[in-house]
């Protein structure tokens, strides 16, 4: 059950060409170590190692658009914040506006009841009726 081993000259071969060559046998002897059932299994693991550079990259750009997703949220919510600050700002300063109209309207009132008041005192004492 000894198998021989694949030894291959490679001399004029290029680094990415080597790399092929390496996949190639390493597939082929997978073929002849491995039953039909196992391939699967070894096929899976061959793509989690190959996807593991891919899911580290995708990892650091998912990092990267949480971070900037943050960073937004953060800007759009402190704006958010500022905006409704303004809002009861500018709502006090209304309010304010309203009651110092209302306290001298209630000034003007009681003047004109004093004034009608006096004015009823005065008809009375001077006898004319209506």
């Amino acid at each position: 059950m000894e198998r021989p081993s694949l030894e291959i000259n490679l001399p004029s071969t290029q680094e990415e060409g080597k790399l092929y060559v390496v996949d190639s046998l390493n597939n082929l002897n997978k073929l002849n170590v491995c039953p039909d059932g196992s391939q699967h299994v070894l096929d899976e693991e061959e793509n989690t190692g190959a996807t593991e550079e891919n899911a580290s990259g995708s990892n650091i750009r998912k990092q990267r658009l949480f971070f900037v997703t943050f960073i937004l949220s953060l800007i759009i919510s402190l704006a958010l914040v500022s905006f409704v600050i303004f809002i009861i700002i500018q709502t006090r300063n209304k309010m304010d506006q309203i009651s110092s109209r209302l306290i001298a309207e209630r000034k003007n009132i009681e003047e004109l009841k004093k004034i009608n008041n006096m004015i009823l005192k005065h008809l009375n004492q001077s006898g004319i009726k209506e």
